[in-house]
Parts: C-alpha cells; structure tokens; sequence
C-alpha cells in the first residue's frame, strides 16, 4: 500500500495478475472485461470451462490478455489445484470473488440442501479462495482482495433469508482478513451491490412471471430509487477502482452500489 501514488495513471492495472472467480458470466465477467482493458492479466475462474474459454477468447481477440481456469470454488482441493497453476505461472497480485449463487426464500421455504448449497459456494468459496492466495501474497509483499457481498448483507430484504446469510459472513470475511493482514501490506474490500441487472434477472422474471416480463422488470427496477438497476460495468468499475494503486489508502471497507436503496428508501 504505497503512499506514493502517480494521478495520471487512470486506475491502471498495467502487467498486475488478477484472478476472477465467477469470470465467466455476469458481474464478474464484466469485471475481467474491463481489468484486461486497464492492462491486467486476466484469469477467468469459473466452474464453467467452456463459457471461462470463450470470455478469455474475446478478451484475447480484443487485445488483452486472459486465460481460462477450470474450478469449482467450493472444493478446497479443485481451488488449491487451481491456484497451484497460477502462482507457477508467476505473482498474483489481485483476488477478485464473484462467484456466487442466488436463492429466493424465507427461513420456512429453505431447504437444509438450499442452505448448504448457499453456504458452501458464496461463504465457503470465498474463503477457500482467500485462504489458497494469502500466503502467496504474504510471501510477495502484499496484495489485493476484493469481495462481492450485497446490501442483503447490512439490509433486511424479504425472501433472501439463506442468500443474506451468506452475504452477511462475506462482509464479516471482509472486514477481518482486511484487519488481520494490514501488516503484511495485503488490502482487502468488499461491494455490495443491490439488483444488477444480469441474466439471472431475466432468467427469473421468465420462470417466476411468464408473459409479465416487462411489468415485472419495470417493477423490479423501481424498487430502487434512482429508478432502475445496475450494470454489470458500473459495479466493475468501482471494483477497477478499489484494486487499483489509487485506492491504496482504502482497506476493511464495504462499498454499496445500490442506486439509495439502503440510505434513501422509504
């Protein structure tokens, strides 16, 4: 965390390995898009290797630099593998955690299958891949974290009882490796978006409100006050930011991005 930091920069990531979990779809797809155009060197972890092979590709065909890498998060042994490879390749010097699955539910309607499966991939993930990367990052010097919570973390949203469980142990996750390793020059932030509007959103409205499609999208959209919902590139935007040299004074903290919901409800 260097106190000196050149303004001219422009949230530069020149030659800095970074990987991404969940890179292959969504937020975190949006994320290793835009770190590779900053001049990453892009990992794309997912579960998925077809669709980490195809986002590497494009990234590749557009003149940045990124890889696929093959893993499920909530296997301890796949994630040592996994970044095994990586830190022979070099200095990792980025962990951005997006992988994650969302559930629509209240503590009645939650499965003990529904809450492990939460568990073991949004809370369990996130720590495996923490765990796998802080030695190496101890041993290097330094490094960033960036995890992705939810306002479901800090805010009571109705349905979401396993989801804001595991968003509430990410932030928490957050706040005490940022805490944890400030001498070791490791950072470490999270995000917490409210609704972004991915393909899951769509997916959703699809399957829970057929042929009320655009009714329902309006709806869910003015459930936030500024009247819409995210992109996937204004939330990789902020996480450029927080991974970049510009943020160095800035550790143990949660950013929303949640057009008011939180602050300006009501």
């Amino acid at each position: 965390m260097s106190p000196e930091v050149n303004n001219s920069t422009g949230f530069r990531l020149n030659g800095k390995s970074v990987a991404v979990t969940g890179g292959a779809s969504g937020i975190g797809e949006a994320i290793a898009r835009r770190f590779a155009v900053h001049g990453a060197n892009v990992y794309i972890v997912d579960i998925s290797s077809e669709r980490a092979a195809s986002v590497a590709k494009s990234i590749h065909d557009a003149g940045g630099a990124a890889w696929p890498v093959r893993c499920d998060v909530s296997s301890m042994e796949d994630v040592q593998s996994a970044f095994q490879e990586l830190f022979a390749r070099g200095r990792l010097e980025i962990l951005v955690n997006c992988a994650g699955v969302s559930h629509i539910a209240n503590l009645e309607d939650t499965t003990e299958e529904d809450f492990d499966r939460i568990f073991r991939v949004n809370v369990k993930g996130v720590y495996n891949c923490m765990r796998a990367c802080i030695g190496h990052m101890k041993e290097r010097g330094g490094g960033t974290i960036l995890n992705m919570a939810s306002i479901a973390a800090s805010a009571g949203i109705a349905d979401r009882f396993a989801y804001s469980m595991s968003k509430g142990a990410v932030l928490s996750m957050t706040l005490s490796v940022a805490k944890d390793y400030l001498g070791h020059r490791i950072r470490c932030n999270c995000i917490s978006p409210a609704r972004v509007h991915t393909p899951f959103v769509d997916q959703f409205i699809r399957n829970k409100y057929p042929g009320r499609e655009k009714e329902m999208f309006e709806a869910l959209s003015k459930a936030q006050p500024v009247g819409r919902m995210a992109n996937p590139a204004e939330v990789a935007a902020l996480a450029l930011f927080l991974c970049s040299d510009e943020a160095a004074m800035i550790t143990g903290s949660d950013y929303p991005i949640d057009g008011g919901f939180f602050n300006l409800r009501g």
